[in-house]
């Protein structure tokens, strides 16, 4: 399956994102990764270097599901055999293409990227330690580059660049409301998505997904217990989305029985929502922890709808209500002050979260600056 020719800086590149899916029901709220490739294929489209930008399917689905909320996003879909035969690079993101597929695509003149977007030197860790499926990460394909973004510099930079033999590039991390705005208009009659003012009581949530050590309801869980204490009278309710895998734990068991927001009745357990619909239906508030993984879509929906976040990522410190590291006590303190000056300073929480979020957008000249350049590093010898 030989390519037609190698790309020359005479003509526009034709490049493919990978995207897994599935027959049948696939929520694009799933995992970050789905709205990534979007916004990635999105982003590619405004280079001047690219003429044209497709998703290259993996698995078994060829059509995407009504619920990935991708059939009016203008973006073709197409196979791995016509992937090999029309693109000059493809971007290995969500969907995991076949060592053999990867090297003759190579070996006729293509580029081969393998993009990264999660922690994936602690889940691998993870996964070799507590005996999980290894999930396919582990190849032997020829990459050209790895492109990861700035949260993963400092804990996934070598692991990357030595497993993958390749360069390491730091691109930026892309975001638009696209995905949100159309769940928010899904929402029923009743809901009313965005912070509403004048509430004398909190409804605070979590929404970590407990599914790794990178982000978990533990510390939110003791930021809250500590502004809890010295303020039981500003919550209505904690509510720790996600939380249902853990929750029979004997040991997350004993800890969450520790806490008086549990034994008082305040905190309640709950399975995973899409937080446009959480939030508009349960909450008025966003506490948040991570590890090595400051930059989520979580936070920036949250800003997007004006709700008070508090959280301890150096990436969007500007933003929100920030308390360092692990600092539990920090954490309690600043929830129960974002409580305080909130609906006061909310016109400009929401200029300063405004201006933030388009440095994420997939127009912003930077971010286009960014990925063409890494674009052209793959061509450098020609």
């Amino acid at each position: 399956m030989p390519m037609k020719r190698e790309w020359t800086p005479d003509r526009t590149m034709h490049v493919g994102v990978t995207l897994h899916l599935r027959s049948g029901h696939q929520s694009i709220w799933e995992n970050g990764i789905f709205q990534n490739c979007y916004f990635l294929a999105q982003l590619l489209r405004q280079s001047p270097l690219v003429g044209h930008v497709v998703i290259v399917c993996g698995g078994e689905g060829r059509v995407p599901h009504e619920s990935m909320m991708l059939s009016d996003a203008g973006i073709a879909f197409i196979g791995v055999e016509e992937a090999h035969a029309t693109l000059d690079v493809v971007i290995e993101m969500s969907a995991q293409l076949e060592d053999d597929w990867a090297r003759s695509f190579r070996a006729a003149g293509g580029r081969y990227v393998w993009m990264r977007v999660g922690n994936d030197f602690v889940i691998d860790i993870e996964r070799a330690i507590f005996g999980k499926p290894h999930a396919g990460l582990a190849s032997d394909k020829p990459y050209d580059a790895v492109w990861t973004i700035p949260e993963y510099a400092r804990s996934c930079h070598d692991y990357f660049a030595i497993m993958a033999r390749a360069p390491v590039r730091i691109v930026p991390h892309l975001w638009t409301p696209y995905f949100l705005d159309r769940s928010i208009a899904a929402l029923p009659a009743d809901l009313r998505w965005g912070y509403r003012a004048g509430r004398a009581r909190w409804r605070v949530c979590a929404f970590e997904p407990n599914v790794c050590m990178v982000k978990t309801s533990i510390v939110p869980m003791l930021a809250c217990e500590e502004a809890y204490r010295a303020a039981p009278a500003m919550f209505e309710a904690v509510r720790l989305c996600n939380t249902l895998q853990v929750k029979e734990h004997a040991k997350f068991v004993h800890f969450a029985r520790s806490l008086d927001i549990v034994s008082h009745g305040v905190a309640s357990f709950e399975g995973r929502y899409p937080l446009a619909e959480f939030m508009a239906a349960h909450g008025d508030c966003v506490v948040s922890h991570h590890w090595e993984n400051g930059q989520n879509y979580l936070y920036y929906e949250a800003l997007y709808g004006g709700y008070p976040l508090v959280h301890n990522s150096e990436f969007i410190r500007p933003c929100g209500y920030f308390y360092p590291d692990f600092d539990c006590a920090e954490g309690g303190r600043v929830l129960r002050e974002a409580f305080g000056r909130h609906d006061r300073e909310l016109d400009a929480y929401r200029t300063r979260a405004r201006q933030f979020l388009e440095t994420l957008d997939v127009m912003h000249p930077a971010n286009i600056n960014a990925y063409t350049r890494e674009l052209l590093r793959l061509y450098e010898r020609l």
